[in-house]
């Protein structure tokens, strides 16, 4: 498939593709961590720093063929900050980081927009960074994860999203064509890797993030600032699907 034939559904198309949810920012509000930042650093948006960072070496370590656990680089990143920054991080903050990244918030569009996804008849998964292992389950407190029938993650394949691995993954377990997928992420560079592999993609922009515009790269068949926007536009899109 060529990128030309990518840029947006055709209104033939009317199966409801499997919807791939990212997790961290996407269903989850990591601005739940901005009283941390402050309280170590002194400065809220010193956790986007952090965040960017912290994506930036799981790509670093998926290309150099390394992996560690999403959460063991959080904090790894975070004492990395405070040698940049100057500023002394304890292992108290360490274990406090990774209390607050295990019981992040959903954003509050979440629940209902998986409620109205689940009755229109969408199948539902997740594929997340995070390694999904020993800590709490933000998804089960929050009493959303029985909508999804798999929950991925990307220790199963010791390789970080976007690695095609990551993706490939997903159709492996489902026994589904790329194509059939849908991933709605909150992150340009989290599309752009499905895309790649041949799956369609949703940008939700959470006020925070927008398509990379560049020529010759993938945009997102949708591209809406919130998820309850994106389930109606799914829901439309897909209210004649059988």
């Amino acid at each position: 498939m060529s990128i030309d034939e990518v840029g947006t559904f055709k209104a033939s198309d009317n199966d409801r593709p499997v919807l791939v949810f990212d997790v961290n920012e996407t269903l989850l509000d990591i601005d739940a961590l901005k009283p941390l930042f402050q309280s170590i650093f002194g400065q809220p948006n010193r956790m986007r720093e952090w965040f960017a960072q912290l994506i930036l070496y799981t790509q670093a370590l998926s290309l150099s063929g390394r992996y560690a656990p999403f959460e063991a680089l959080g904090g790894g990143v975070l004492r990395m900050l405070g040698e940049i920054h100057g500023v002394t991080v304890s292992n108290d903050a360490v274990r406090a980081l990774g209390d607050a990244v295990s019981t992040l918030p959903l954003h509050p569009d979440v629940a209902p927009a998986l409620d109205q996804l689940g009755s229109a008849g969408f199948r539902m998964v997740t594929l997340t960074n995070s390694s999904g292992g020993g800590g709490r389950d933000p998804l089960a407190d929050a009493r959303v994860a029985h909508h999804f029938e798999h929950r991925f993650n990307v220790a199963q394949v010791g390789s970080f999203k976007p690695s095609p691995a990551t993706y490939q993954q997903v159709t492996d377990t489902l026994g589904t064509m790329p194509e059939c997928c849908l991933l709605i992420a909150a992150h340009t560079w989290d599309t752009l890797g499905a895309q790649a592999k041949g799956w369609k993609a949703a940008l939700v922009t959470r006020g925070v993030n927008a398509p990379l515009e560049v020529e010759n790269l993938y945009r997102p068949d949708f591209v809406e600032v919130d998820l309850a926007r994106l389930t109606s536009s799914l829901i439309s899109q897909f209210r004649n699907a059988t």
